[in-house]
């Protein structure tokens, strides 16, 4: 068995930095959603344009389409996922997903965002991406983490408290 994960949360929460350690120590494909933007959303939000509900769509979709072409070997993504819609979204094309969010203060998010050069995502976004994230219901399956706490700590509590049908696709390995 396998599974598929998706590390959600605004820039900066450390998306990318462990969902590669997640797909790592599970043996799983890693996809980095930045790299799934339509050019015009990299565009916009480098111009510090903030994304609408509809400049995502097509960029959800697409996680969602991978995310679904490699469920059967395990996969995990870097999406931010931030409201309710976006991850329903993402549940309706790709089936049963986890959800992990790694929280980190705002103060802490702007520090990582100013120290990553190259990066499109400017921090003068980082309030309109706060101001945007619901955070997941009772009813969503989700793992919520101390994004500050080191990277194999988060590994560890997220394998921890995967689902059963992940914990044996991890074994199984």
């Amino acid at each position: 068995m396998s599974g598929a994960i998706v590390v959600m949360g605004v820039s900066g929460c450390g998306k990318t930095t462990l969902g590669s350690a997640l797909a790592d120590a599970l043996g799983w494909r890693f996809v980095e959603g930045d790299d799934l933007h339509p050019r015009e959303n990299v565009e916009k939000m480098a111009a510090g344009i903030p994304l609408t509900d509809e400049d995502r769509a097509p960029f959800l979709r697409n996680v969602a389409d991978a995310i679904a072409a490699d469920r059967g070997h395990g996969v995990i993504a870097a999406c931010s996922a931030l409201k309710r819609s976006y991850r329903d979204l993402i549940r309706s094309r790709a089936g049963a997903v986890t959800f992990v969010l790694p929280q980190v203060d705002s103060a802490r998010l702007t520090a990582r965002m100013a120290h990553r050069p190259g990066h499109f995502m400017p921090v003068s976004l980082l309030p309109s991406q706060l101001a945007t994230l619901e955070m997941p219901g009772a009813d969503e399956q989700v793992i919520v983490i101390d994004g500050d706490a080191p990277v194999s700590a988060q590994v560890a509590k997220v394998i921890a408290a995967l689902p059963s049908d992940s914990i044996e696709a991890r074994t199984a390995r």
